[in-house]
């Protein structure tokens, strides 16, 4: 008996602990972002030629795996650049990355997005939604507006390049870059080179793994502001979760299931992750490129009546 259950016990755990296409997708687009897994032994940052491509995500110049540049750096550095040359290449590949796929880069392919994930899969007690949540929600557009375009334009009138965000707050920069690379014994008389912006960015960092810990992805929603330029662009983007009004009944599940601070399903804080489309009731709800069908609600085939 102990022997029939067994398997049925595996499969049923595997069943329920088993990937999502969405978390293998997200665990290949980290790898593919960061495929210099070597960087990692040699304690220094890759340098080929992909690294003048901007990646769609948020993933740090400085990560020893990293083949390309993060789009968010590339945009302050472009900025802070602006009065010798235009920053076209940078702004031309965040408008193509936000028209075509829009907040799914950060529900499907940012590897910032992954490690809040994983890190909020740990046991503990968890803040839901709030008010407050969606008050600061807010706060990631404020951060867009003034350490990612204005701190570095004003300096670059004064021929002073300052990327802002990623010198004083990116806790993602300081985990991936900094602590990448420190960690390497080679690195060891770096060590030296540290002082208090070091200090100030590595307790931001401590802070914003905490808090995603206990409230989902706390970075994403409150301080990341290339998560706010693809959110400017939701409305329009050509991928996306789009609900059929039609069948729409209005009954909110969607926006009760949702783990982020939307207020409809599809605005410029929806992540497109796809937890909505299962728990409509009225399966009205598709996630969509144009109009093709990529995911559609799972429903589960009528039973025939017995004719006896």
């Amino acid at each position: 008996m102990d022997k029939v259950s067994s398997p049925a016990k595996k499969n049923g755990w595997w069943q329920r602990h088993r990937p999502t296409t969405r978390r293998l997708i997200q665990l290949y687009a980290a790898l593919l972002q960061n495929a210099h897994l070597r960087g990692f032994a040699d304690g220094e940052i890759y340098t080929g030629p992909t690294k003048a491509v901007c990646v769609p995500g948020l993933n740090c110049y400085s990560c020893p795996a990293a083949v390309g540049a993060c789009p968010l750096g590339a945009l302050q550095n472009a900025i802070a650049a602006s009065a010798s040359r235009p920053a076209f290449y940078v702004v031309g590949v965040l408008l193509l990355f936000g028209l075509a796929l829009g907040r799914v880069i950060c529900g499907w392919l940012c590897p910032a997005g992954l490690i809040q994930e994983l890190l909020h899969r740990l046991p503990t007690p968890k803040l839901r939604k709030n008010r407050l949540t969606r008050t600061l929600s807010w706060l990631k557009y404020v951060i867009l507006a003034v350490f990612v375009i204005i701190i570095p334009a004003w300096f670059a009138l004064r021929k002073f390049p300052v990327p802002a965000f990623c010198k004083y707050i990116c806790p993602v920069g300081t985990l991936e870059g900094a602590v990448g690379l420190l960690s390497n014994p080679v690195n060891a008389d770096r060590f030296g080179m540290l002082g208090p912006l070091f200090t100030q960015k590595f307790v931001i960092l401590a802070l914003v793994l905490t808090a995603c810990v206990f409230i989902y992805r706390a970075f994403c929603r409150f301080l990341c502001p290339l998560g706010a330029l693809y959110g400017l662009l939701a409305r329009i983007a050509l991928l996306g979760v789009r609900i059929d009004r039609s069948k729409c009944s209005g009954c909110g599940a969607c926006v009760s299931a949702c783990p982020m601070d939307i207020r409809r399903v599809g605005d410029h804080e929806c992540i497109h992750c796809g937890a909505c489309i299962d728990v409509c009731p009225e399966k009205a709800i598709e996630l969509r490129a144009g109009k093709i069908v990529l995911k559609g609600p799972e429903i589960a085939p009528v039973k025939r009546r017995d004719p006896s």
